[in-house]
């Protein structure tokens, strides 16, 4: 079987709006969440996230293409861009690409929706079901650098990015493509999207704390992170540079509750990515967390990884971004594997920011407030989604 590299990288988050600045940032432990700043954001109970500020997409796009773009799908066209750019010439050859997204184009849906049902107005815009649908940023990315290869796009809710990711690999692997671009794109904070979760009451109206004892919620974020998957033999002979090996991939369902997540689970997922990538728990140097901040799911987690990495989860270090970029749902994961790649390439692991009291019940080696210099081999990301629905990545140093 073709191992597998990753050539490419690109993404706007609330950190930067490109790679060498979320480095930076994970690297600073810098925070991208402030205050929210949209139409009627006055009447939201929440009104914190990590968004993307100063966006100009009139300066990003021509206006003949911006027709066609949800702010979800112009995120996921700048990310491939810087991706495909750093992937170099002969990147697109036969290349598919794989881009998900749990909600797509929601800031179309809810402009239109305020045009037809509060304003009255009996028409929409004709371009509007290609700017909504879940696969436009996929469609728009594969035309936009000529991907002929497989395209198609996944939804799982906040395990999106790593499904995305994961068949990726396995199709490059399998040698269905030689390579795939894959990630995840997403831009839920609006009025409506916002609205939504504070239904679920697990949002955060002060801040994102991942594992400490007075967690209360999550903190919503928007962005895209996109990544070029190749044939590390195809890589060598282009002369390109790995930035890390993707080596396994598990993903399981609970099948048991639509919002309460299980250990056995998430941990089921972590075994799989470990034997695929024939790796074992003391191998690993770094574990990316789901880490949203909400009470149950950070317990849980827990619980998995010392199910699965036993006397090793004492001493395998562990950090939760979300606390820095927010919880971008179908795009977390994405954004979350560049932390991976940071630690794995240059020997620096992300913290866990506003960690100053870990709760008992998630006793880990938190990698708390500040970054931590430290050789990498091999890493885990781990992204569980609301239905149960669990997607783990193993990554190599390259």
């Amino acid at each position: 079987m073709r191992r597998v590299v990753i050539t490419g990288a690109g993404t706007v988050n609330a950190l930067a709006q490109d790679v060498p600045g979320t480095f930076a940032a994970l690297a600073a432990g810098r925070s991208g969440i402030g205050a929210l700043d949209f139409r009627d954001a006055d009447r939201l109970s929440v009104r914190i996230g990590a968004a993307v500020r100063d966006w100009d997409e009139a300066v990003r796009f021509p206006r003949n293409l911006l027709s066609q773009l949800d702010r979800f799908s112009q995120f996921a066209l700048v990310a491939a861009d810087e991706a495909m750019a750093m992937a170099g010439p002969g990147a697109a050859e036969g290349a598919g690409v794989v881009i998900g997204s749990a909600a797509g184009g929601i800031s179309t849906w809810e402009d239109n929706y305020r045009a037809v049902f509060a304003e009255g107005k009996n028409r929409v815009p004709p371009l509007t079901v290609p700017r909504l649908m879940l696969n436009a940023a996929s469609s728009q990315v594969g035309m936009r650098h000529r991907l002929t290869g497989p395209s198609f796009a996944v939804s799982s809710a906040c395990s999106t990015s790593n499904h995305a990711i994961g068949l990726a690999f396995r199709m490059v692997r399998d040698g269905v493509a030689p390579a795939m671009l894959a990630g995840g794109a997403e831009a839920m904070l609006c009025f409506g999207g916002i609205k939504a979760w504070e239904g679920l009451r697990v949002l955060s109206p002060d801040g994102c704390r991942p594992f400490h004892s007075a967690r209360n919620g999550m903190v919503m974020g928007e962005g895209a992170a996109v990544f070029l998957l190749e044939d590390a033999a195809r890589a060598a002979a282009r002369g390109a540079v790995p930035l890390a090996e993707v080596a396994g991939f598990g993903m399981t369902a609970d099948a048991a509750d639509l919002v309460v997540p299980s250990v056995e689970g998430a941990a089921a997922a972590m075994r799989a990515a470990l034997e695929e990538a024939r790796m074992s728990p003391g191998d690993l140097g770094y574990i990316n967390a789901h880490g949203t901040g909400t009470q149950v799911n950070d317990r849980t987690e827990t619980a998995a990884i010392r199910a699965v990495l036993g006397a090793a989860a004492d001493r395998v270090p562990v950090s939760a971004t979300k606390a820095m970029h927010g919880h971008a749902i179908g795009a977390t994961g994405a954004i979350e594997l560049l932390a991976c790649i940071l630690a794995l390439r240059d020997g620096i692991i992300a913290p866990t920011l506003n960690l100053d009291r870990a709760d008992p019940d998630c006793a880990l080696d938190h990698v708390a407030n500040d970054a931590r210099r430290t050789r990498v081999d091999a890493a885990l990301s781990n992204s569980f989604a609301f239905g149960g629905l669990n997607a783990v990545l193993a990554l190599r140093a390259a």
